[in-house]
């Protein structure tokens, strides 16, 4: 907040206070996303971007522009367009994913599903960003990577309320969570409605998703990254010491990675590459260590 400051003042702190207010919106998402949905399908090394729930956002931008076009898409309210798109993930992932979760498949059988239905919604926003117009294409160019360098502040709003309402909720719950650790047929002899339970933290992890991707784009393996440092650090996995751990360390990467670029590396790279470099070598390893539950 106050390094290297100078010009006017007000501006630049407010700048960097909606700015870093936004990472750690960000973090917390993805990290607290990460969790419910690592422990609803029994596995250490999913992520929410793994199972496409991030393409799910894309495509429905990439279908609100194809309809619509730039200039009609550019003319509805951010906040009625981030809702919408949040509607269809919801629709979308519980017709898409709830019955591979109820059915409890193997960590490989789950990956490969989820690698597929990725490659199946970014190959059809690819389709369909195909038959925009060139003109209007360029208004889903800010959306297509990551980049932590420029932020959504008209949804940051309603995306940090959505992160904090998830999390309180995460939070409240973080006892049934350690019950669902357990397996499906140890939750059900404990009391626990299976399939109530995992459709609810299913939709509370595509409302974080969709709060992260529409302020900083896709980003594919922070949420692996942070949880796995935390169970690291933390040495275990009981949900109200792994959630706020992990959500931390997030904060901690994402503020601390983005101020030293921005001022020690002059903004010479970007923060989202580096994240995803090192989330993909810390998938690599987990995947090749079978690391699971």
């Amino acid at each position: 907040m106050t390094i290297g400051l100078r010009g006017n003042l007000a501006f630049v702190l407010e700048l960097r206070a909606l700015k870093t207010l936004a990472l750690a919106q960000v973090a917390v998402a993805l990290a607290v996303a990460t969790v419910l949905l690592q422990t609803v399908t029994g596995n250490r090394i999913l992520t929410p971007s793994i199972m496409g729930l991030d393409a799910l956002y894309l495509l429905g931008q990439t279908v609100l522009v194809f309809l619509l076009g730039g200039l009609g898409f550019a003319g509805i309210d951010p906040t009625i367009k981030f809702l919408g798109a949040l509607l269809a993930m919801v629709g979308v992932a519980m017709a898409v994913f709830l019955p591979v979760l109820r059915n409890r498949l193997s960590l490989y059988l789950m990956l490969l599903t989820g690698a597929l239905l990725g490659i199946l919604f970014r190959s059809l926003t690819a389709l369909v960003a195909r038959m925009i117009d060139p003109n209007d294409f360029a208004v889903l160019q800010g959306t297509s990577y990551a980049n932590f360098a420029a932020v959504r502040g008209d949804l940051l709003g309603l995306a940090t309320v959505l992160t904090l309402v998830g999390a309180a909720v995460a939070w409240r719950q973080r006892h049934l969570l350690d019950v669902l650790a357990l397996g499906p047929a140890a939750a059900v002899g404990l009391g626990v409605d299976w399939r109530r339970s995992v459709t609810g933290f299913l939709l509370l992890v595509v409302v974080l998703v969709a709060a992260s991707t529409a302020l900083v784009g896709p980003v594919a393996f922070l949420g692996l990254l942070v949880v796995a440092l935390a169970e690291r650090l933390t040495g275990t996995q009981r949900h109200a010491v792994l959630m706020p751990a992990a959500a931390c360390i997030g904060v901690t990467v994402l503020v601390g990675g983005q101020t030293i670029l921005q001022h020690g590396f002059g903004g010479a790279s970007t923060l989202g590459v580096i994240v995803e470099f090192l989330g993909g070598l810390v998938f690599l390893i987990l995947l090749a260590t079978g690391h699971k539950r």
